[in-house]
Parts: C-alpha cells; structure tokens; sequence
C-alpha cells in the first residue's frame, strides 16, 4: 500500500499523520512558524491529503513546499454526503472541510448519535444522527478568541493567566473560568438538544487544542480523540472501507 501523507492546516496549527500498509507511522503538530517538523515527512511520490481551513497566504506556502518536494497534493471538500453519511449543509460546500473529516471519522467510531466537537480557534459543535445525518452545528469563538475579545473590549482586564475556579475571586481568574463556563455551556447545551431529538443520550466526541482543557468541566461523558480530523481524510483515503 502506497504512503499516504495527510496534512490537517487549520487556523493555528498544522496537524500531520503519514500512513503506511495501514498502520499510522508518524503524527506531529506545529504552529505556522516552523515547518520543519511537516517538511521531514515530504518524500516524493507519496499520496498526499490536505483538509485547509488556514488562510490563502499559508496554503500557497504549503503547495509550494509539497510541489519542490515532487507531491502532488489532493485538497479535500466537504461533500453532500459520503458513504452512508449526508450532509444537510443548505450548501454542503460551505461546511469547512475539517468539519466534515471529524463527522466521518465519528461515523466510522460509532453509530449511535454522536456530538462531534473541534476545540480550537474556533469551537464547533456537530450534531450527527444514528442514520448518518448531519444535523447542523453551531461555531462560537474559542479560548484565544474570547480572551482577546475581553482584552479589547474592556479596558480594565488585563492579560494575565489564569485559572479556572468555581467562584473566582481576581479577574484573570474570572475571565479563564467564565471562558470554560460558555464553551462547556455551548457543548452541553448541542448535547440535551440531540438527546431530545434522538431520544437516548448520545456519545460526545472531543478533538482539537483546547480539548482538554474542557474534559474535566463537562457535565456529560465525553471522550477526547485528538486525530479525530486526520482518521476522517484517511477514511476518504480509503474510500470509505472501515
């Protein structure tokens, strides 16, 4: 089987996996600074996936290092559907690609409904139904952007860490906890929802930067997959097979 290289750029950090005879041989991540890591996984010939949410200026850079490195990239879309899975986007291309991996992935993890959120500079939180249908979602500002929305908006709180209490007494305290109250709320808020409209309790299924950091906020099971994004393109890959 040939080596396939699949590249997850998102808004702030690019994630990586290099597969081989279907065993996940390598896996790295990296901010827009430094390449390095990525470029050392560029070996001619091998099929490469991209899934890109990042600006146009950092792709250009991505296609010129994988065309010098004599790779051929195919950029991935989200689709109407694929497999047994639809998308019910009114325009499913305009679902962002890295979503749509995660919901394939989480297809092929379970068919029982399944909340399918990304923590990263944005917080997505997907519904997919026991038959393969993608509900919807809502998109809120992550930790960083809620962070620097504060600091810009409000002249009094400064940029200071810190940490998340059940009653904070200092604002930088107040300013982390309540940033974990509203992205925990968001997510448990889409949970009850899709309970209400399966009529069971779905499984909830974590990726992204800031994941951990709300595992141990939830008041709802929840179980952190951090390649979840990189398991839908190798999916695709393959063609779907399981």
């Amino acid at each position: 089987m040939k080596r396939r290289l699949f590249i997850d750029a998102g808004n702030s950090t690019l994630k990586w996996a290099v597969v081989e005879a279907g065993e996940w041989r390598a896996q790295g991540r990296s901010d827009y600074a430094d390449w390095t890591g990525v470029k050392g996984e560029l070996i001619a010939g091998s099929d490469c996936y991209i899934a890109s949410v990042t600006d146009p200026t950092r792709e250009q850079q991505l296609a010129a290092l994988l065309d010098e490195a004599g790779i051929a990239p195919t950029w991935l879309k989200a689709e109407a559907d694929f497999a047994d899975l639809k998308n019910t986007y009114l325009n499913p291309q305009q679902l962002g690609v890295d979503r749509w991996m995660g919901l394939i992935a989480a297809r092929q993890r379970t068919r029982e409904p399944v909340l399918v959120v990304s923590v990263g500079t944005a917080m997505t939180v997907d519904a997919l139904s026991a038959d393969g249908v993608f509900l919807g979602g809502v998109i809120v500002p992550g930790a960083t952007l809620m962070r620097q929305a504060l600091l810009q908006g409000a002249a009094q709180i400064a940029d200071a860490a810190g940490e998340w209490q059940a009653f904070p007494r200092n604002t930088a305290d107040a300013v982390q906890s309540g940033i974990v109250a509203a992205l925990c709320g968001a997510i448990e808020r889409q949970h009850a929802r899709l309970a209400k409209a399966a009529g069971v309790t779905p499984r909830c299924l974590l990726t992204g930067g800031d994941a951990e950091m709300l595992l141990p906020h939830l008041d709802r099971p929840a179980e952190r997959v951090p390649a979840l994004v990189l398991e839908g393109m190798d999916c695709v890959a393959r063609g779907g097979a399981r």
